[in-house]
């Protein structure tokens, strides 16, 4: 047969081959781990649930990494909860300071570094419990995270953190209690126990349906999207909580793509110095996990 002909007779061939079949857990995980082999000084955390398709892929996925601002979805988790069971209500005003005590020595401090400058101009003041709670995710605001833990306590925000399946994400103090860092108790969280939390919003489960399908509502105005939303098609819709300190990015989202059921991704890192490489992994990560199972 001449070259010609041979080009043709593949190209037919290949024109009626049969759609590739959906990826395997194992075959998905694989794919996952060649993206992060690209970032060998990374320590990459996975997890999937998709109800979906039934893919669930866990790659290190029970690592415990430093939470970040990870915690702060339990945290508001446990204000629902708390406003569900009638011991707060929305529109409880809080007391704005920047004082806060150790869990260690009872030592004061205050926070530094935030990512929400305009509740620093209500010092002095009041804001309502919703406020703090969204200001907590939208913008990941470290002053409302403490406030609220201090009405919240830490104890609670870890029991419901638990009964949810939680295990692996560990919530002993809000953020940047420097002695208790110096001291190695700082918060932790697993991909796995991360993506139970979100799992249970997504299924309506986390305190009640109307709760959850609120608590999703304030995920999806989440400000900052630069590593599980970055590289989805146009159109999916990204209900998730970034977190990040130095060599540590995060993200655990509720994937919804606009024409398919919805998916949990969570993906952890933890070794990049640059703080711009963190979340393209990340990115990459989730374009690949999206284009295996709703591409």
């Amino acid at each position: 047969m001449k070259p010609l002909a041979v080009f043709f007779s593949l190209a037919l061939v290949a024109g009626c081959r049969a759609p590739m079949p959906e990826p395997t857990p194992e075959t998905l995980r694989d794919r996952i781990e060649a993206v992060a082999a690209q970032y060998p000084e990374a320590t990459v955390g996975v997890a999937v649930r998709d109800a979906h398709t039934g893919v669930r892929v866990d790659l290190r996925a029970d690592r415990p990494f430093h939470a970040a601002s990870t915690m702060k979805v339990p945290v508001m988790i446990e204000a629902f909860r708390q406003v569900d069971a009638g011991r707060l209500a929305w529109n409880d005003s809080i007391a704005v300071v920047n004082r806060f005590t150790s869990i260690v020595d009872g030592s004061a401090f205050s926070i530094g570094d935030d990512s929400d400058d305009a509740l620093y101009t209500h010092l002095g003041g009041q804001m309502p419990l919703h406020d703090l709670t969204r200001r907590a995710i939208t913008t990941s605001s470290n002053l409302a995270t403490n406030l609220l833990m201090e009405v919240l306590s830490a104890d609670s925000v870890q029991a419901t953190t638990q009964a949810l399946g939680g295990d692996g994400v560990l919530v002993l103090r809000g953020v940047e209690d420097l002695v208790a860092f110096e001291a190695g108790l700082s918060n932790r969280a697993t991909a796995a126990g991360l993506a139970a939390l979100l799992t249970a919003l997504r299924d309506g489960r986390a305190v009640s349906p109307e709760a959850s399908r609120q608590m999703v509502e304030i995920l999806l105005q989440q400000e900052f999207g630069e590593m599980i939303p970055a590289r989805l098609p146009e159109g999916v819709r990204v209900a998730h909580k970034t977190g990040w300190i130095t060599r540590i990015h995060h993200d655990a989202a509720i994937v919804y793509p606009p024409d398919a059921p919805p998916y949990v991704l969570v993906v952890l890192t933890e070794g990049l110095e640059d703080h711009a490489e963190a979340p393209q992994l990340g990115a990459e990560i989730a374009a690949t996990v999206h284009a295996a199972i709703r591409g």
